[in-house]
């Protein structure tokens, strides 16, 4: 399915800039941003955060048979990385195989296209992950 011009304009800031948020009556992180803190409800206070985008390899898979959207970047590596900050986000690894990739392993965000809407449409642009 692919996003519509207006939802891909109102995402850039989370997109670009890695933003989420922290609840201050829970302390815990949270991305994307949300409204209410899952664990306090209405009780809690949110805070947007920048995150810095280093983190670690919390769990990895290697995708081979990708959405039709994706078929030009197979097989890759997804994951999801803890960042420093406590939050987890879901994000592709980038020059590296499955073999070169470890629970644990430490990442630092980089900003690459997502995806292509060929021929001659819009770009999508975002974080991925790069090994450090």
């Amino acid at each position: 399915m692919k996003e519509s011009i207006p939802l891909t304009w109102r995402k850039i800031p989370a997109r670009y800039r890695l933003l989420g948020v922290k609840c201050t009556t829970c302390s815990t992180y949270y991305f994307p941003k949300r409204l209410v803190c899952p664990k306090c409800r209405r009780r809690g206070r949110l805070e947007e955060v920048r995150y810095s985008g280093k983190g670690k390899v919390y769990s990895f898979t290697e995708i081979t048979s990708p959405p039709v959207a994706f078929q030009d970047q197979a097989p890759y590596v997804l994951a999801i990385i803890e960042l420093d900050e406590g939050a987890k986000v879901t994000g592709q690894i980038v020059d590296a195989r499955a073999s070169d990739v470890k629970i644990g392993s430490r990442v630092d965000k980089v900003f690459r296209i997502i995806q292509r809407d060929d021929p001659e449409g819009l770009i999508h642009y975002g974080f991925k992950f790069k090994l450090v």
